[in-house]
Order: C-alpha cells, then sequence, then structure tokens
C-alpha cells in the first residue's frame, strides 16, 4: 500500500494534468457538437463524423501549403466547404434512405459508416499514407501562470515548479471552441433557422404541420454538423497528424462525448468535451499514456451506468 502510495503523482502534477486536460476537453466539446445536433434534429449516429473531420484536416493542410494560410486562417475554407459537403451527402445520401417506406433506421447508421469509408479511401488516394503536420508557431510556446502554493513542494514535475504550463495553441484552440460553441447557441436560439431546427429536434411531424420543411432543415442541420468538423480540424491541425485513418479515432471520442452529455444535448456535449478531457489527462498522469484511452472507455460505461441519460439528458419514464 506505501508503494503504491508513493507512485501517485503529486497534486501539482494531478492538477497540471487537469488544466491540460480541460484545454484538450474544449476541442472535444467543439468535436462533439456536431455529432449531438445532428442526433438531436435526425435521431441517428454520424459514424462518419471523424471522416469529415479528417477531411477537414485535409482541407487545412491542402490551404497551408498551396494558399499559404495559417491553420486558422484555414478555417474560412475548411467550414463552408464541410457545411456543403454535409448539406449534399444528407440531401442526396441519407434524406432518401431515411424516407424509403421500408428502410430501417439502423441503414442509416450504416450508410454513414459507409460514407466515412468512401471518405477516408479518397483522402488515401490523393494524399496518399503519409502523415502530414501543419506547423503553427503557438504550438512551440507556452504560458506560465503562477500558482500560490504550487512552488512549497517543488515536486510537481511540470516545467518550472510554481507554474502551471499551458500550451498557446491549445488556449487558443479552447478560446475558439468556447466562441464557437456561444455562436452555435446563439444560433439555435436567436434566429428562426435555429428555431426551426429545435423543433424540428423536438417533434417532426407538429414541425410539419406548421409549414416548416423538415427535409430542407435536415440537410442544413447536417451541413452545420459537417460545418463544425471543419472549424475542429483547423484547431486539431496544429496539435496532430493529418493522415487518412485518424477519422476512427475521432468518432470515437465525439460519440463518446455525445453519450456523455446525453443524446442530442449541445450543453450536454459541452460537459462531456469537458469531462472526457479531464478524464484522459488525469488517468495518463496516474496510470501512464498507455491508459488514456481506456479511461474514456471506462467513464463512458460509468455514465451509461449510473446515468443513462447523460450528464445533461432527461431519463425517459
Amino acid at each position: 500500500m506505501q508503494a503504491f502510495a508513493a507512485s501517485l503523482p503529486s497534486w501539482e502534477a494531478l492538477l497540471q494534468a487537469l488544466v491540460s486536460g480541460l484545454l484538450t476537453g474544449g476541442l472535444y466539446a467543439l468535436l462533439g457538437l456536431g455529432m449531438a445536433l445532428i442526433f438531436g434534429v435526425m435521431r441517428i449516429i454520424n459514424l462518419a463524423h471523424g471522416e469529415l473531420l479528417m477531411v477537414g484536416m485535409y482541407l487545412t493542410f491542402w490551404s497551408h501549403t498551396s494558399l499559404g494560410l495559417s491553420p486558422y486562417a484555414a478555417a474560412a475554407v475548411g467550414v463552408p466547404a464541410l457545411f456543403a459537403l454535409g448539406y449534399l451527402l444528407e440531401r442526396h445520401l441519407i434524406g432518401p434512405v431515411s424516407r424509403a417506406d421500408a428502410v430501417l433506421p439502423d441503414n442509416q447508421v450504416l450508410l454513414t459508416v459507409g460514407i466515412g469509408m468512401v471518405l477516408t479511401n479518397v483522402m488515401l488516394s490523393l494524399f496518399s499514407a503519409d502523415y502530414h503536420s501543419v506547423p503553427s508557431p503557438l504550438a512551440g510556446r507556452v504560458v506560465r501562470l503562477a500558482v500560490p502554493g504550487l512552488a512549497a513542494s517543488g515536486s510537481s514535475g511540470t516545467e518550472a515548479s510554481g507554474f502551471l504550463v499551458m500550451n498557446q495553441a491549445a488556449i487558443l484552440a479552447f478560446v475558439i471552441a468556447g466562441l464557437a460553441t456561444a455562436g452555435l447557441w446563439a444560433f439555435l436560439t436567436r434566429t428562426d433557422l435555429g428555431r426551426g431546427i429545435r423543433a424540428t429536434a423536438q417533434n417532426r411531424e407538429a414541425a410539419e404541420l406548421l409549414g416548416l420543411d423538415t427535409a430542407r432543415v435536415r440537410a442544413v442541420t447536417y451541413g452545420i454538423g459537417a460545418a463544425l468538423t471543419g472549424a475542429a480540424a483547423s484547431l486539431f491541425v496544429p496539435l496532430y497528424y493529418v493522415y487518412p485513418a485518424v477519422g476512427g479515432s475521432f468518432t470515437t471520442k465525439a460519440f463518446i462525448v455525445t453519450v456523455l452529455g446525453g443524446m442530442g444535448s449541445i450543453p450536454g456535449a459541452v460537459a462531456g468535451g469537458l469531462l472526457l478531457g479531464a478524464g484522459e489527462a488525469i488517468g495518463a498522469t496516474c496510470l501512464g499514456m498507455d491508459w488514456k484511452d481506456a479511461v474514456g472507455f471506462c467513464l463512458f460505461v460509468l455514465v451509461l451506468v449510473l446515468r443513462p441519460a447523460g450528464l445533461a439528458g432527461r431519463s425517459r419514464s
């Protein structure tokens, strides 16, 4: 028992891990917002979500190498391109399948799996399987935040005792993700189209009786969900490598975030992303990097067992 206690990290290291995890969790939240929005309106799990992010990451890479744009400025290319791609996918593939008389609900999910496979292989044929990166001057810079009492122990293991060390690229990504989340919430609550999306999510039949074109709303919703991955891509690229198979792991994380927060809940997706990021970081600090993803799955199972409706979801009884 004493040996186990001695192997545990200090509270300073845990605090550092928590802060780093919350910064990463902001990105997870932005990624999960798109999947939560799509599920809330269309009632399908978009298993091509990570592949849409992967396409956005390649658009960011292409914009940087061909147009000379920074990864953050490349969002001006990725966001509208992903919106158009998502809109067309729903309008011409997912929508017709969902409206077919004899269709099973599972077929829509299987269709998104197929879309993800096609997108992966298209990027593989265009860019090969090589790993790419987009350098950002902020990625190598850090911010040191003095914390009273942190220097007393001197055993935090951080870069400088008495300071919390935060990557500037991660901080900027967290801030932009927060602004994008606020913008989405304002759009859903302050605009006619946003209210139409919420009405469709609450009761599609009633929205149709009121004259709302729910087919268009569904297509726009899927486009917005894809556009959010385009915004997330410009934030992920300075921190992650770009390669065709990168989307699979992010689909899993987006799904976990969506379930943690409550299926279709926008505030829940934010809470779920922060929880997942913090949990992974603390788990990696306590147990090692090999256990990082396992901690996320453990949180996923724990929430399903203790609160099946999610952190912000409402139980149906």
